[in-house]
């Protein structure tokens, strides 16, 4: 029943990745409609979606810490009900001030996502089942921009875009109940809240956090990965409108492919990383090899921008997901291989936090670069930032190569 259990609680909280993207992809895909109706050029859209990021940024580092207290299933709970609120409130919004607002407090609900379920992975699954739970639920963001990519379009141009982001909110409430079926008060959670709170209380538990080498890896190769993928989440539709000469149903079309490609991404890094560990290759030693091969496709992103042709740019956007999400993979399952589960929301936190406030820098620049040249250097920064976060991760994360793991702090 546990073995059930666990699987379960896992493909829970896909959906509620697959929801929580569909929520923030809305904004994303109507980016043309919208910007055109209000008047809103790149800059402006950048700082909407700056907005989000940096709210979403702090909601990683304060999620994960509040999740590490209140347990998994409560702290999840609260943020599906915030971010599905706040999306439904965003049909009424009329102003690059208003959107922008309102992103900002999707971003704080938001947030809690993936701390809770990095947190729920490493206290239900074995160090070699990991990669695969991660990939299961990581796969949901792909998954949701795919829907978003589809199902939006098709409401806002049937019943106004406003009614879009009602259906993206109430989602959410569906979700919600399913959650609460699957992931019951357990005992030894509860036991334990106490003894984490203490924990997490305590100053020498962050000082052996931040001492770590192991710790700093994990958040600068975040900080050169996250940015890339929000980069394509963001702006792929406005690049498609803008460069492309793709109207809204051309997009609906067509931009839910690359995430399907990062679907496919998500599961390749996961299963062939638990591969490498079941034939004797060294846990940390397979994650690694695995970012290794990654960087390769996620260089597509460079012939993207400059083939004339839309269907092949579509094409290499596609190969570089794919590469992108089969490293994020890794990189979400790097902190349950290195730290003990009653902190893993927190390093989990402490790293989303890092890499929110790179993606929000870079989402800003993006803006700038595009009302000022073009699309082109974001799509060399997003092709060629990933080989620098590759060799942060070989060198910093060192502990584990020979079948050891990090301690406890």
């Amino acid at each position: 029943m546990k073995d059930r259990r666990r699987w379960w609680i896992v493909w829970t909280l896909f959906f509620s990745t697959a929801i929580n993207y569909i929520n923030r992809q809305t904004l994303s895909v109507l980016a043309p409609l919208i910007s055109k109706q209000f008047h809103l050029n790149h800059s402006q859209l950048s700082n909407i979606f700056g907005s989000f990021q940096f709210a979403y940024a702090g909601a990683w580092l304060l999620g994960g810490i509040f999740l590490d207290i209140v347990g998994t299933r409560l702290g999840l709970a609260i943020a599906v009900v915030w971010w599905s609120l706040v999306s439904c409130a965003t049909s009424f919004a009329n102003s690059a001030f208003s959107f922008g607002v309102l992103r900002f407090f999707l971003g704080i609900g938001e947030g809690f996502n993936w701390p809770g379920a990095s947190k729920a992975v490493s206290e239900f699954f074995p160090k070699e089942e990991r990669g695969t739970a991660v990939a299961i639920f990581d796969s949901g963001s792909s998954v949701g921009g795919a829907i978003a990519a589809i199902a939006i379009p098709f409401i806002a141009l049937k019943f106004g875009w406003r009614y879009a982001f009602v259906f993206s909110g109430a989602l959410g409430f569906v979700w919600l109940a399913a959650w609460l079926v699957v992931y019951p008060p357990l005992t030894r959670e509860m036991k334990q809240q106490k003894r984490d709170a203490s924990l997490l209380r305590d100053k020498a538990t962050w000082i052996g956090i931040l001492k770590r080498r192991e710790t700093w890896g994990i958040v600068i190769g975040r900080s050169l990965t996250d940015p890339i993928w929000w980069f394509y989440v963001f702006w792929l539709p406005q690049y498609l409108s803008d460069t492309r000469g793709f109207s809204l149903k051309q997009i609906a079309a067509s931009a839910w492919i690359p995430f399907v490609a990062a679907d496919l991404g998500n599961f390749a890094g996961g299963i062939i990383s638990g591969a490498l560990i079941r034939s004797g290759v060294a846990l940390l030693r397979a994650r690694k090899l695995v970012c290794i091969v990654s960087c390769i496709p996620m260089l597509a992103g460079i012939p993207a921008a400059l083939i004339g042709d839309p269907f092949s740019s579509l094409a290499f956007i596609c190969v570089a997901l794919f590469g992108y999400a089969s490293w994020s993979t890794m990189g979400l399952t790097f902190p349950s291989d290195l730290f003990p589960s009653e902190i893993v929301a927190s390093v989990t936190g402490l790293s989303g936090f890092a890499a929110g406030l790179a993606g929000t820098l870079f989402t800003l620049l993006v803006g700038l670069l595009v009302d000022h040249f073009s699309y082109l250097p974001a799509f060399i920064v997003a092709a060629t930032a990933p080989l620098l976060a590759t060799v942060s991760v070989i060198f910093l994360i060192r502990r584990g190569l020979e079948g050891t793991t990090v301690k406890a702090v």
